[in-house]
């Protein structure tokens, strides 16, 4: 099983970005694999079986930021409402780490890849 995990921070402040909504999506199937939350730290972890999949198949992880920043009273500036993240899982048994920082107009977010077994 692949595991997908991120640690999601609040870019004004340097706290954690917990409650934030986060869902993993099969782009060539429209298969929901997760639908899940940030913890109180930030993190997120969940085992997705993509075992048989070709390992081109292109998934989405959307992070549902705009309900983060109307719970902060930052209703009133424009925000970014979902990051959507799309990549490849080549390898079915990897650790796919997507780690976010979040900001009110912007947002930075990167992965790190496992090498080929």
């Amino acid at each position: 099983m692949a595991v997908i995990s991120s640690h999601t921070l609040n870019g004004m402040d340097g706290t954690h970005a917990s409650g934030i909504p986060v869902a993993l999506k099969n782009l060539s199937s429209g298969e929901i694999l997760f639908d899940s939350f940030t913890d109180e730290g930030g993190r997120l972890s969940e085992h997705v079986d993509v075992t048989g999949n070709d390992p081109a198949t292109e998934y989405e992880l959307c992070f549902k930021t705009g309900i983060f920043w109307e719970d902060r009273s930052c209703g009133h500036i424009v925000t970014a409402r979902i990051i959507a993240f799309r990549f490849i899982m080549p390898v079915s048994a990897a650790r796919y780490h997507i780690p976010v920082v979040l900001s009110p107009n912007s947002f930075s977010c990167w992965m790190s890849v496992p090498e080929d077994p």
